[in-house]
C-alpha cells in the first residue's frame, strides 16, 4: 500500500527520537521537526486506515490479567520437519517452486482480526491449545490494531526482541538470549512489560482469510498491504535454492534478528493442502538449521559481573578466535548449573560456537577428563558490594544476598510489588530501575510517598498523568494487604508464600514474628512450626535481627492496613502432605489456583520432587518428564487431578 512503508519509518524515528529525549536527555530532532513528521504520521494513519500498536498517536493504556487464559486453536500448530543438508531442500522441491524464508527464533503467535480490528492472540502453547496473550499483542511495536481489511481472518508469526534492544534490556547479563526474553515478555501478565522489551512481530502465514489466493507469496503481499511486517522471503526452485540458501547465510551477520535457520515451503496453495500432514510435520514445508561452526581455544579465565537484579552471572574469558566472520574471546555461561556441567579450569581447551551464528557460546569442555585442579568456583562474595553471595533454584542460579547492593536493590524491590507480595500493578522492573536511578526509591517503603515525585513521574517516558495516577491509586489499593502476602514480599531467604503462611498462622500479628524471629531461643520456637527447618529458621532469624531490615518493617507497619488470618478451625485434610504440580490443569484455571487449594486444606506445595514429596500431580501421568522420571525414581505417586480428587474428597 502506497505510504504504508514511510509511514513505519515515521513510526520509528518518532519512537527513536523519544528514547532519545527521555532516556538519554538527547534532543535527536527539534521539537518543529518532531512536531511535523507526528502531524505527518497522523494524516498517514487516516488515509491508510492502519495504525500500529508502537505509534506515538496512540495513547496507551497497559493493561494487567489475572492470569493467561487457554483457548484452542483452530487449527492444530505442527511443528516442522528438520533438516541441515542442502541437498535435501532440493529433493523436497522437485519440479515445484517454493518460498524460502528466515526461521525467526522467537515465540510463534496466532493473531485474529475481525471488523477491522485485532481481537485475539494465542501462543503456540502445546500446537492445540494455546494461551490468551491478546492484552501483550496490542503493545507489541509492530502489530497493527486496526486494519483496513473488515473481514475476519487468522494469521501466523513469530515474536521477537532485535538483538540491539536484548542487548540494551540484557546489560546485566541475566537473560540467555532474545528468545527467552522475549518468551518471557509475551507471557506476563502486565501488558507494560512487553510494552518495554519492545517485542516486534513478523507474519509469516495466512490462514482462514475470506478471500481466495492461489499463491502463499499473495498471501505475504496481501499481509504487507495491510500493514504487517512480514518475514522477508525468496522465491526459488530446485534450480537456484542452494545459493538462496547461502545469500541468507550471508546476510544473516548483518542482521539485526536471531534466527535459527531457514523454512521452506510450496507456494501453491492448493497443492500444499492436498498433501495433508503427518501426526507431527505438515508435508509443505520443512525447515533448515544451521549447522554450528566449532571452532577451539584455551579459556582464561571466568568473570562474574552482577546485573541491576542481584544475579552474579559467569562469563567465559578465552584466547581470541574467529568464528562466522568476526573475532569473539568471551561469552555467557549463564548460571552455576552450565559452569558446573562444564567443569571449567583456567587452561581448559574448549570448543566454542555462535549460537544462530550470532551469540558467543561454549559448546564442550576438551579437558574435562584431565587432572587439573582450582576449578573455576562461583564467588562467596558480591563483585559489586562485597556481601555473601547465595545459590539458588534449579538450575543454580548465584544471587547477591545483601539488600544494600546498589544491584540487588531492583531485584528486591520487583519481588515486592509482585503479584503474590504486595501485587502493585505498574510497577515493573524496568520502570523500578528507573525509579532508583533518579534516587526516587531506595527501599520498599519510599514506593508509598511517590506523590511527592508526581511532576518528576509524569514527565518520565511511559508515564503522563493518568499512567501516574493509576500508578498512585495501585499503591494505595496494595496498603491493604494480607500478612502472609506482606511477609512473603520481604523477600527472606527461604520464605515463599507457602512458609510465610505457615508462619502467620502460628503467630498472631506481624510484630508477634518480628519479636520471635530475632529473640534469642528462636530455633526452639520456629522449628515447632510443622515444616520449618533449620535453614528456614537461620534466615528468619537473619532479616529480623538486623536492624536496618527492623526500621524498615516498623515503617511498613504504619503505612500498611494488614490484616491476620484467622484461625482456621475447619478439616484440613492434605495437612502433612506435600505436593509437586507439572503439566497443564484441567479442573483448575492453572497450576496457582490449584497451589492455593492445597494450601488452603493444609498441604503444601513445592517446586521440585524430593523424598519428601507425597504426591506430584500431572494430568499426564505416563509422560515421559523430568519429574515423572524423579518420581518414579523415588517411589512417589504420580496422580491426576482426577485421582487428586477421588482421593482426598
Amino acid at each position: 500500500m502506497e505510504g504504508l512503508g514511510y509511514m513505519k519509518d515515521l513510526v520509528k524515528l518518532l519512537i527513536d527520537a523519544n528514547r532519545a529525549y527521555y532516556e538519554q536527555n538527547i534532543e535527536a530532532i527539534s521539537n518543529r521537526e518532531y512536531d511535523k513528521l507526528y502531524d505527518e504520521l497522523l494524516q498517514l494513519e487516516e488515509e491508510t486506515g492502519v495504525r500500529l500498536a508502537g505509534s506515538p498517536t496512540r495513547k496507551v493504556g497497559y493493561e494487567v490479567v489475572s492470569g493467561l487464559k487457554k483457548a484452542a486453536h483452530d487449527t492444530p500448530m505442527l511443528s516442522l520437519d528438520k533438516t541441515k543438508e542442502v541437498e535435501a531442500l532440493v529433493a523436497f522441491l522437485k519440479e515445484h517452486e517454493g518460498l524460502l524464508s528466515w526461521k525467526l527464533d522467537g515465540l510463534t503467535i496466532v493473531l485474529r482480526y475481525d471488523g477491522g480490528k485485532l481481537v485475539r492472540a494465542l501462543t503456540r502453547g502445546n500446537g492445540h491449545i494455546g494461551e490468551d496473550v491478546t492484552h501483550n499483542a496490542r503493545v507489541f511495536t509492530n502489530v497493527p490494531i486496526v486494519v483496513p481489511h473488515k473481514g475476519k481472518f487468522d494469521l501466523r508469526g513469530e515474536a521477537v526482541i532485535s538483538i540491539k534492544d536484548f542487548d540494551e534490556i540484557n546489560e546485566g547479563g541475566e537473560y540467555k538470549n532474545p528468545r527467552n526474553l522475549c518468551s518471557g515478555a509475551v507471557r506476563q501478565l502486565s501488558s507494560e512489560v512487553a510494552a518495554q522489551r519492545r517485542v516486534q512481530f513478523f507474519a509469516f502465514g495466512l490462514m482462514a482469510p475470506d478471500i481466495s489466493f492461489e499463491k502463499k507469496s499473495e498471501q505475504i503481499e496481501w499481509l504487507d498491504s495491510q500493514g504487517f511486517d512480514t518475514a522477508i522471503f525468496a522465491k526459488v526452485s530446485a534450480r537456484n535454492v542452494t545459493d538462496a540458501v547461502a545469500g541468507f547465510k550471508a546476510r544473516i551477520v548483518y542482521s539485526d534478528l536471531m534466527s535459527d535457520g531457514l523454512v521452506l515451503t510450496y507456494d501453491d496453495i492448493a497443492y500444499s493442502e492436498s498433501l495433508g500432514a503427518t501426526s507431527k510435520f505438515p508435508r509443505d514445508s520443512i525447515a533448515f538449521k544451521w549447522a554450528d561452526e566449532l571452532t577451539r581455544t584455551t579459556l582464561l579465565d571466568v568473570e562474574w559481573n552482577t546485573s541491576r537484579t542481584g544475579l552474579v552471572n559467569p562469563v567465559a574469558i578465552f584466547e581470541p578466535v574467529e568464528i562466522e566472520g568476526s573475532v569473539v574471546s568471551r561469552a555467557s555461561l549463564h548460571n552455576v548449573s552450565i559452569l558446573r556441567g562444564l567443569g571449567l579450569r583456567k587452561g581448559d581447551r574448549i570448543s566454542v560456537y555462535k549460537a544462530n551464528m550470532i551469540i558467543p557460546q561454549v559448546a564442550e569442555n576438551l579437558s574435562l577428563h584431565e587432572e587439573r585442579p582450582f576449578p573455576c568456583l562461583p564467588p562467596k562474595n558480591c563483585p559489586v558490594c562485597g556481601g555473601a553471595t547465595e545459590i539458588v533454584g534449579e538450575p543454580e542460579t548465584l544471587y547477591c544476598t545483601s539488600p544494600s547492593c546498589p544491584a540487588q536493590r531492583v531485584r528486591g524491590l520487583s519481588h515486592f510489588v509482585s503479584r503474590d507480595a504486595l501485587n502493585i500493578a505498574g510497577l515493573s522492573e524496568q520502570t523500578l530501575e528507573k525509579f532508583a536511578a533518579r534516587g526516587l526509591v531506595t527501599d520498599f517503603t519510599d514506593l508509598f510517598s511517590l506523590e511527592k515525585h508526581r511532576e518528576e513521574i509524569i514527565q518520565m517516558e511511559g508515564f503522563g498523568e493518568k499512567s501516574y495516577e493509576n500508578l498512585i491509586r495501585s499503591i494505595e489499593a496494595a496498603k491493604d494487604v494480607k500478612l502472609p502476602n506482606f511477609i512473603y514480599a520481604l523477600g527472606i531467604r527461604h520464605v515463599g508464600l507457602a512458609n510465610a503462611k505457615l508462619l502467620c498462622e502460628h503467630f498472631a500479628n506481624a510484630r508477634e514474628i518480628a519479636t520471635n524471629c530475632a529473640c534469642e531461643n528462636f530455633m526452639d520456637i520456629l522449628t515447632e512450626i510443622k515444616g520449618f527447618g533449620e535453614a528456614i529458621s537461620i534466615s528468619l532469624h537473619e532479616y529480623f535481627s538486623r536492624e536496618e531490615n527492623r526500621q524498615r518493617f516498623d515503617r511498613a507497619l504504619e503505612i500498611l492496613r494488614i490484616s491476620s488470618p484467622t484461625p482456621q478451625s475447619r478439616n484440613r485434610p492434605l495437612e502433612g502432605l506435600t505436593f509437586v504440580i507439572t503439566g497443564d490443569t484441567t479442573r483448575f484455571k492453572n497450576r496457582k489456583e490449584l497451589q492455593n487449594h492445597i494450601e488452603s486444606m493444609g498441604g503444601r506445595v513445592t517446586g521440585s520432587v524430593t523424598a519428601k514429596t507425597s504426591f506430584l500431580i500431572n494430568n499426564d501421568a505416563h509422560s515421559p518428564s523430568s519429574k515423572n522420571k524423579k518420581a518414579a525414581a523415588l517411589n512417589v505417586p504420580v496422580i491426576t487431578e482426577s485421582d487428586f480428587f477421588a482421593k482426598f474428597f
